[in-house]
Parts: structure tokens; sequence; C-alpha cells
């Protein structure tokens, strides 16, 4: 079979399949079989397939037509130009997300130390600090595999030292529980003064708490497309029964964890931003916006918070 049948074959089985992207994604998953790229199919669509490509070809045709994310296959995703590992322990990085990071990078200043809740992947964290000088940061999550792909995604990325000296730490917990007793794991060279008054609280003082939590309505999620409700994990999707559930922790723990000015950023539903910015007015927070993506929907709701 030549390279240019095999990507018919696998295109035609996955529009049969009802796959949206189906020509997208055949032509993906023979790059990643055969280990060739973009260019293959147009220059090189003539070169035959081994015994073992075709096999295994064909075999992740049929699990990506079972509606398995084409990105659980290859593990791959790539977010803010930066390649990231992802499995079925992880939300895969969504391009809206980049508009989070966007809207932290333009607030952040360098040197600042960052709380990413519920990092995933550590997507949102790792980018954060790869495009800033003389940050940190600290991820948390309640799942230890998911932690496990954000560290590995922080090895590949080069951050192996910065996790040595204790300058990027990801934590397993509840939110802030994650950072019970967790000042002792980030080294004081690397915090400085950052530690300020909650070194007496044994946590560290952030100047930005960033999160994508589970925001989907419980009673959604059964509605949602089958790569997403059949395979990406039910705990970074189940944001309760109005899906606020985990702003509403958020908004009330940060206090505890924040320098005296401080910033918060999240990413939200297209029908949350109101209800969220309305959250965080109440909280004390001021100069609270509703950033809109791409298609002109609500994608992240920040503001900024002085104590006292």
């Amino acid at each position: 079979m030549t390279y240019r049948e095999a990507y018919e074959q696998g295109r035609r089985l996955l529009t049969e399949r009802g796959i949206e992207e189906a020509g997208t994604d055949a032509r993906l998953l023979l790059e990643y079989v055969c280990h060739t790229d973009y260019q293959t199919l147009y220059t090189q669509g003539e070169r035959m397939l081994d015994e073992l490509q075709e096999e295994n070809y064909v075999n992740y045709l049929k699990r990506r037509a079972d509606r398995i994310p084409l990105q659980y296959l290859t593990h791959t995703q790539s977010f803010m130009g930066l390649d990231f590992y992802v499995n079925e322990h992880t939300l895969i990085p969504r391009p809206d997300t980049e508009i989070l990071v966007e809207e932290v990078m333009r607030y952040g200043q360098d040197g600042m130390a960052i709380l990413d809740l519920c990092t995933g992947s550590g997507c949102i964290l790792l980018s954060l600090l790869r495009y800033s000088n003389g940050c940190i940061g600290v991820g948390t999550d309640l799942s230890k595999e998911a932690l496990a792909v954000a560290e590995g995604n922080a090895r590949s990325l080069g951050f192996e030292e910065s996790m040595k000296r204790g300058e990027l730490l990801f934590l397993q917990g509840d939110l802030y529980d994650a950072l019970s007793g967790a000042s002792s794991g980030i080294s004081n060279a690397a915090l400085g003064c950052k530690l300020s008054g909650a070194l007496e609280k044994e946590t560290p003082a952030f100047d930005v708490i960033v999160s994508n939590p589970p925001y989907i309505r419980s009673e959604v999620i059964s509605t949602l497309m089958p790569e997403v409700k059949e395979h990406e994990p039910r705990l970074a999707l189940d944001g309760g029964d109005d899906g606020l559930a985990f702003y509403r922790r958020i908004i009330d723990g940060a206090p505890a964890h924040v320098k005296r000015e401080s910033a918060l950023f999240f990413e939200v539903g297209a029908d949350q931003g109101d209800a969220v910015k309305e959250l965080m007015l109440q909280a004390g927070y001021r100069d609270v916006r509703i950033v809109k993506d791409y298609a002109g929907l609500d994608r992240v709701v920040c503001g900024v918070r002085i104590a006292g």
C-alpha cells in the first residue's frame, strides 16, 4: 500500500464514522506511525508502507474511529508553541486556553510567584514560566497521575534544574490543601521576600493565581462529544450543579495564599463570564474584566485584589 493510498483509506474510514476532521486526523496518524511530516503526503505519496506500518496505522484508525481523541493516540498537543505530552489522565490543552495564558502574561512581571490550581498537564504554568524571566511556580492537582504528566512535561521542556532548586513544584491535593506545609519545599533563595507574612502560615505568598478549573455543569456532561465525555477525565470536567463550585472555592481560599496585592485569572465557560465576575466583585476584586475568545464568547475573567 502506498502512503497516499493509506491516507485515503484512513480518511474514508474516519469520515464514515462521523469524525469531523477526518482528513486531518488520518494524515496526522499516518505521520505519527511513519515518523513523517506534513509534506510527505504531497511529495512522497507513492512511497510504500512496510507491513508493520500498515498494521499500526489500521489499529490507530480503529481506535480513532471509536472516538478516542487523536491527542491520546499520539500523546502530543501543541500549546503556546510548545509540545506537551498528554494522556487520559489530563485534559487536552485547547487553543482557547492560550487566551488565559496571554492575559496573565499581560499582567505579569518578571520574578513573580505563580500558583496554578488544577494544573493537569502543566501547560498553563509551564508556558508562563517559559515566556517570562525569574518567575517561579507551583502547580496543584488532585490527580497524582496528572501531576506525573506535568512533571514529565517540565523535564522535557528544560525545567529539571528549576525543579531541583525548588523554583517549580507540582503538589498533589485538593486546590489549596496541596500547599499545606509546602513552603519547606520551595527554596527561600528562589522566593526571597515573596514569602512575606505568609511564612507563619507555612504557605507561600503568590502574586498570581491562575486556574482552568472544572466548570461544566454535572447534568451537561452526558451531552458532550464522545471524545470528551467518554475519554477525558471527569474529575477535570465536572464543576458541580451550576458549574461554579470550583470558582467559589478558589475565590474564597485565595486571600490566605497571596501577597497584599495579587491577581486572579480564570478560564470560564461561554455562559459563565458574568457569574464569575460577580463572584470576584463580591470578594473585593477590582478592575474585573471578561475577556472573549476569537469566537466572541466569554473565555477569561480576571481581576486584582488588595488586602485590607
